[in-house]
């Protein structure tokens, strides 16, 4: 599912409110979401799941065209781990 996927099917779930609150609604959600990210917050929607961040050290890589070898700078990556409810309704099929 896209975002746009999303927002037609809150849309219509919820026929009060309009596509471009909707949109709004999404985009500030996400926008909260990738703020506590940065900020180094964990983000938890319990039944789904928590969103964190994970450090990668710095380490050597390869190109995988030339073959050589290539620095790869220590980073933060997003993680999610699912929640038990989504686990079950995942395997539940």
């Amino acid at each position: 599912m896209i975002r746009s996927e999303l927002v037609a099917a809150i849309a219509t779930a919820n026929p009060h409110l309009t596509q471009r609150d909707v949109e709004r609604v999404v985009a500030t959600i996400f926008d909260t979401i990738a703020a506590a990210l940065v900020d180094g917050r964990r983000v938890e929607l319990r039944g789904f799941g928590a969103f964190s961040t994970r450090e990668r050290e710095a380490r050597t890589g390869r190109n995988p065209r030339t073959g050589t070898a290539v620095v790869v700078d220590a980073k933060r990556v997003p993680y999610f781990k699912p929640g038990k409810d989504l686990r079950e309704r995942l395997n539940a099929a």
